[in-house]
Formats: structure tokens, C-alpha cells, sequence
């Protein structure tokens, strides 16, 4: 008898995942993001802000462990975001040192391009845990929506105006968030189920 060792095309094929990294990111949580869009056939992406210098080296949160990141936020205009299928802005202190901007009038980059992300109902947003502090900034773009974060957040994403379910992950339309980084095997789960259901236009 003859074994069909035929292995599914992945999910995902021809997708783009960008995940936003900073210093004190979840070492575990980022490789799982990165092995499992790949393992669905996705294009996997790390940005950040590059200050203008061509990599930035960050350190992990647990372990150390260094990272490098060679593609710079700031570069994704909307032509380039739209090539995009999902943002995902992990644990951590990820999105906390993300909304820092040296002038106080002036939005972060990485706020600046979640507004043009949330324009584009076709590029899933998704935040574990902590990652909903870099919407402190832009409000309005979660404002009315349901979401989850982790326990610490409860009251600041209710202050944004969101509207918190006590659930492991809530996906609303093109907005998908996990509670903490242990639920991050879900969101990734989410995500996919998201991009993998066709998209259907209303008439």
C-alpha cells in the first residue's frame, strides 16, 4: 500500500504578517508568531522604529536573547501597508516603548501607522495582552469595540472607550486580541480563521 505523504498547502499562502517588536519582547511568543504564520505559508515580517539607522538590535524579556530587526515601521505607507494581511503587536513592553515620541505633541510612528492600519478593513490588527497601551494614543480606533487585554489593562482600555469581554480572545471584525501571552498559541489561531474566511462586501 502506498502512504500519501501529500502535505497541505498552507493557509496562508501569499500573506504577509508584520509583527511590531521592541526591547523586553516575549522571546518564546515572537518565535512561536513567526514558526506558525510560516508554517501556513505566510510571509513573515519584523518591524520596528529604526531611528533612521539600518537594524536595530533588541534584547528579550526572559532569556536575553537578542533580536534584529531590519524593516522600519515608519516606511509603510499606505501602498505598502496594503500589501500587509495582518499587524500583530505582541506582549510584553512591546507597545509601551512603541508610543514613545520624543515630542509630546506629536503621535508615535507606530500610532501613526496603526490609524492608517485601522483604514484598511483587509489588514487584520491584532494586540496580546499589553498590546492594546499603543491604542492610548488613538483612542477612537477602538472605541465601541470588543476586546479582551490582560487584567492590568482592564481599566485602561474601558477608559478608551472599548468594550471589554472577559474571554481568552475576541475577534471583532478586523480586530482580533488575546488576554495574556499564554493565550498567544489562540490569537494566532484567530488571526488565521480571520484571513482564511473570505471576506464578504456588503452590497
Amino acid at each position: 500500500m502506498t502512504q500519501n505523504t501529500s502535505v497541505s498547502p498552507g493557509r496562508l499562502i501569499g500573506r504577509r504578517i508584520g509583527i511590531l517588536v521592541e526591547s523586553d519582547f516575549v522571546e518564546d511568543e515572537i518565535s512561536y508568531y513567526r514558526r506558525r504564520f510560516a508554517e501556513e505559508g505566510a510571509e513573515v515580517v519584523l518591524l520596528t522604529r529604526l531611528w533612521g539607522q539600518p537594524s536595530l538590535t533588541f534584547t528579550g524579556h526572559e532569556h536575553r536573547a537578542p533580536l534584529t530587526v531590519t524593516e522600519d515601521l515608519e516606511s509603510l505607507d499606505y501602498g505598502e501597508l496594503s500589501r500587509y494581511s495582518a499587524l500583530v503587536v505582541p506582549s510584553g513592553m512591546v507597545a509601551d516603548r512603541l508610543r514613545y515620541s520624543e515630542d509630546v505633541d506629536q503621535p508615535a510612528p507606530a500610532v501613526d501607522l496603526m490609524r492608517r492600519a485601522f483604514r484598511l478593513p483587509h489588514v487584520v490588527k491584532a494586540f496580546s495582552c499589553h498590546g492594546l497601551l499603543l491604542m492610548s494614543a488613538a483612542a477612537e480606533l477602538v472605541r465601541d469595540r470588543q476586546v479582551t487585554c490582560h487584567n492590568n489593562l482592564v481599566g485602561d482600555v474601558r477608559n478608551m472607550g472599548a468594550v471589554y469581554a472577559n474571554q481568552d480572545v475576541v475577534v471583532d471584525g478586523d480586530l482580533v486580541t488575546g488576554r495574556t501571552v499564554d493565550h498567544c498559541h489562540l490569537l494566532v489561531r484567530a488571526v488565521i480563521d480571520v484571513l482564511d474566511t473570505p471576506l464578504v462586501l456588503a452590497s
